[in-house]
């Protein structure tokens, strides 16, 4: 196995400890499929002793000055921030990014606890007098209570810190159930949450191969007031199905299907630069990643000429490979669905200028791609691709664009490219999506409100709203 700087026990109420079954899972490096660790497999059992210490240690935590919580917070990111190359490769490990992206993960996730650290202090309430006067109307924010936060695999440490960072901010005590592929990142970021003086119980970490049965433990503790999810539409149903069985308070950051609309007046060099971070970061495996290319018709074909070179000459090779820009993807069946959407899209019609057939060899690899002749009822617009693919449209003008983009169920994140920044407001403002890149390829922040519309999600992270996600409202009538 490699030398993997991570725990691989359970968090639980501030102890790493086995599961109680004793059972542990494998974790795989996507780059040359070796087992990299051995990692506790957590059941029923361990996650209701996960909720439960996380409910003994909520009402300390909440007690606590903002200003102590803060303090904690700050430390954190200093503590992420020392050890950012260590968690960077070992983010590469078992996930496969390439090490330079790895090393800007660490730093987005390290940020939340900086910017929450800022915020938890900011928990601001309302004063004002009844307009009939009869009362003073005061409103306070206060904890939602234990939170269970669920994390997809391909951001494991900022998705993970995003969602534990507002939580803490806010006074609430979290169960983390971090992905199967990937749970040794949430392992090391518990580590350090506990070096920097987070409190047993107040983060607990249950990674496990079967989410179902946690999940459900997890969700039944009557302590348990909030769900948070990163992940899949079809998964994130079937969690507020089950959390309506209680009526939690959830959040939801769902499946995305992002339109990159380049309009004829852009600047294509700045446009290509856009659609590569937009496309190509984390191999594709991102729920912003550029998804479809509608580029009206005038520059279609230089555009895509330029796009095709950019991602062609892209360095392939293990992550931790020196110069390596792409990487593998996480496992075969990602893969394998990749290489189906792109075979299928062929047949219906498209045409693969570079790229288009999966590596054959040890890895998980799939080569960049570019699709031109595209149909707009091609079906690989209809899915989330989650690699290196670019399928481009040629269309006829702005509104064309904004048609077919806004023909989705999804609406998490939107790019557009033009020079005339009126006209790309008045875009912007027509299309569908919680999030939109205007000139330019990357949208996250932490001091911004980050969500989708439609099928795409409910709620928001990071910014100020994503603290007072973690929060309920309380509205008290008063006089004096």
């Amino acid at each position: 196995m490699a030398d993997v700087a991570s725990p691989t026990d359970l968090f639980i109420g501030g102890t790493w400890r086995p599961a109680i079954s004793g059972e542990r899972f494998d974790v795989h490096d996507p780059g040359t499929e070796q087992v990299i660790a051995s990692v506790a497999n957590a059941g029923a059992d361990d996650a209701r002793a996960a909720a439960q210490a996380a409910a003994d240690a909520q009402p300390g935590w909440a007690a606590l000055a903002p200003r102590q919580r803060a303090e904690v917070l700050r430390r954190s990111w200093e503590l992420l921030t020392e050890r950012a190359d260590d968690l960077a490769r070992l983010i590469t490990l078992e996930n496969g990014k390439v090490l330079a992206e790895a090393k800007g993960e660490i730093t987005y996730a390290a940020e939340f606890f900086r910017w929450f650290s800022e915020e938890a202090v900011r928990l601001r309430g309302e004063l004002m007098t009844a307009p009939g006067g009869a009362n003073k109307i005061l409103v306070l924010h206060q904890p939602v209570g234990v939170a269970y936060l669920v994390t997809p695999w391909n951001f494991p440490a900022a998705m993970a810190t995003r969602k534990i960072a507002p939580a803490l901010a806010a006074g609430c005590a979290v169960v983390l159930k971090p992905a199967t592929l990937t749970p040794l990142t949430a392992l090391a970021v518990a580590d350090v949450l506990h070096e920097a003086g987070v409190p047993g119980g107040v983060v607990n970490v249950v990674p496990g191969n079967s989410a179902r049965t946690i999940t459900s433990a997890v969700l039944d503790h009557e302590r348990v007031r909030k769900l948070s999810f990163t992940g899949s539409t079809e998964v994130g149903r079937l969690l507020i199905e089950q959390a309506a069985g209680r009526v939690l308070n959830v959040s939801m950051e769902l499946g995305g299907n992002a339109p990159f609309i380049v309009l004829a007046d852009a600047d294509l060099d700045a446009a290509v630069e856009g659609a590569m971070i937009a496309k190509m970061r984390h191999n594709g495996e991102t729920c912003t990643a550029a998804n479809r290319f509608y580029v009206e018709a005038p520059v279609a074909e230089e555009f895509a000429a330029r796009l095709a070179a950019a991602m062609g000459a892209l360095p392939t090779g293990h992550g931790l490979e020196p110069g390596s820009r792409l990487g593998p993807l996480v496992d075969a069946e990602t893969r394998d669905k990749v290489a189906e959407l792109v075979d299928s899209a062929v047949a219906a019609g498209a045409t693969a200028v570079v790229g288009g057939a999966a590596t054959v060899g040890t890895g998980h690899y799939y080569p960049a791609t570019v699709l031109t002749g595209v149909a707009a009822d091609n079906p690989i617009l209809g899915e989330e691709i989650f690699g290196p693919v670019a399928p481009i449209v040629a269309v006829a003008d702005a509104d064309e664009a904004v048609r077919l983009a806004n023909g989705t169920t999804m609406g998490l994140v939107s790019y557009l490219y033009t020079r005339d920044l009126a006209k790309g407001l008045r875009v912007a403002e027509a299309l569908e999506s919680g999030m939109v890149g205007l000139n330019k390829g990357i949208v996250s922040d932490p001091a911004a409100p980050f969500g989708g519309v439609k099928e795409s999600g409910i709620g928001r992270e990071g910014g100020h709203e994503g603290m007072l996600d973690y929060t309920e409202t309380k509205y008290i009538a008063t006089d004096w």
